[in-house]
């Protein structure tokens, strides 16, 4: 017949479990200890504080952290004359117990709780598995709160109206529709590359948000694939995307030896290859970046051809200055720059910030030849202006 545990090991136990504890999940022992306290002042109050459990604010709980033995206190005032037993204690009273205590004076005074053994144990497991979460918690906050705008690697674990689920190794990650790309799958044991955007508190728990539309994955993972990247031999000035059908990507070099377009696209379209798979077969143009504007538009439109550009400011809507340029292609490129439902131009004046006008090169000739035109002037023989009808 096993033996019946004295209180005595059960306390000290209490503190054994507290150590243990924090030393496997690497938390400071002192924060558990304090939790519990809380907890057991939290629990008398609930059984013994009547409908007054509110307006008790003086009593608190103490753990011996060698024994184990557990106190509760009630912090109490010495007055000439009681008024309130609950916060208040006569100097009769108060000096049968310290002859040195005066009026004004505060001590704790021991509260004698039958069956603390069973509050104790009651708060101890409440409290631990409180502090357990919130530290998970505090802990995931801080690790993807430091994470954001990396890359991470996952594995869907379901799909709801509320998101993609994704199981990245420590806490829940979910991947919101905005954050979906238009047509892809994510079935379950499905494995992807994710980006970090966030970390919000959902039901409670925090919840990493990631993405997988946004421009900023596209910088990434070609960090991932090209080295001159890590190294700052090469850059990425812009990126355009519309996820999940196309993106453009302007890069420059740093180094007059170094290839930057070049080092995009890998041996043999290696690397643009492997981030693209990366991103379900999203097709990636690579732009070699012009610091002077009008060369950069061209090479923005690739792969049109391009005549010529003209640079202009505008006045928008809103009454704002836009700047604007006016791109003129043969006849047998309009189609191509605009591209299909007119992504191409469209992705182009995202990557280079102007307003794109594409015009036939047939097009302009009969505006330049109206021009030329309407500027003509005819006069009679004797110098009189000839006035048109």
């Amino acid at each position: 017949m096993a033996r019946r545990k004295e209180p005595e090991e059960e306390m000290i136990n209490l503190v054994e479990v507290i150590r243990d504890l924090a030393k496997e999940r690497d938390i400071d022992e002192e924060e558990i200890f304090k939790a519990i306290e809380d907890g057991i002042v939290a629990a008398y109050k609930r059984e013994f504080g009547g409908q007054n459990k509110q307006e008790i604010t003086n009593v608190s709980a103490e753990i011996d952290r060698e024994t184990g033995e557990i106190g509760i206190y009630q912090l109490v005032e010495v007055v000439e004359e009681v008024y309130d037993d609950n916060k208040e204690i006569s100097l009769a009273d108060a000096q049968a117990m310290d002859p040195n205590l005066a009026i004004g004076d505060k001590l704790d005074l021991t509260i004698e709780v039958d069956d603390l053994g069973r509050l104790a144990a009651g708060a101890a497991k409440s409290s631990i598995s409180q502090k357990l979460r919130d530290v998970e918690s505090e802990k995931i906050k801080k690790v993807y709160k430091d994470r954001m705008g990396e890359i991470i690697k996952g594995t869907v674990l379901r799909k709801d109206n509320s998101g993609v689920y994704v199981d990245i190794g420590k806490g829940e990650a979910c991947l919101k529709r905005n954050g979906q790309i238009k047509n892809e799958k994510y079935d379950p044991g499905k494995q992807l590359k994710f980006l970090i955007l966030d970390v919000e508190e959902q039901n409670g728990r925090p919840t990493i948000i990631l993405s997988r539309t946004s421009p900023e994955l596209v910088r990434k993972l070609f960090e991932m694939e090209v080295p001159e990247l890590k190294t700052g031999e090469v850059e990425i000035v812009a990126v355009a995307r519309e996820h999940g059908s196309r993106s453009k990507v302007a890069v420059a070099s740093r180094k007059p030896d170094i290839d930057a377009k070049g080092s995009f696209v890998g041996p043999r379209g290696q690397r643009v290859q492997s981030v693209m798979n990366a991103l379900n077969g999203e097709k990636i143009d690579i732009i070699e970046f012009n610091p002077e504007p009008g060369a950069f538009i061209i090479e923005s439109l690739q792969p049109a051809k391009v005549n010529r550009v003209e640079m202009e400011v505008a006045v928008g809507e809103d009454g704002r200055e836009e700047k604007k340029a006016i791109v003129v292609v043969p006849d047998d490129q309009f189609t191509l720059a605009i591209g299909r439902s007119g992504q191409n131009v469209r992705l182009a004046a995202k990557l280079t910030g102007y307003k794109i006008d594409i015009k036939k090169e047939s097009e302009d000739s009969d505006e330049s030849s109206k021009r030329i035109i309407d500027q003509f002037v005819a006069y009679d023989a004797e110098g009189n202006k000839i006035e048109e009808n």
